[in-house]
């Protein structure tokens, strides 16, 4: 599959310092959900379909990857 990032619009967290050591989510077409390394904005990204991205995102909140 390949999803045109051209005109993606990427956001950061609220929590995110002013560096660019951050991670930024952009929504695309479809639902889809693309995740890349904002040092690296021109470099590859991470494309999420939606039950992905829902998975994901509920497991952070129950943490599921919480470190022991």
């Amino acid at each position: 599959m390949s999803i045109d990032l051209s005109g993606a619009k990427w956001y950061k967290s609220s929590r995110s310092s002013s560096t660019k050591d951050c991670v930024e989510v952009a929504h695309l077409d479809e639902g889809m959900v693309g995740v890349r390394d904002s040092k690296n904005p021109t470099g590859p990204a991470l494309v999420f379909e939606p039950s992905e991205w829902d998975a994901f995102t509920q497991g952070v909140q129950g943490g599921t990857f919480d470190r022991a």
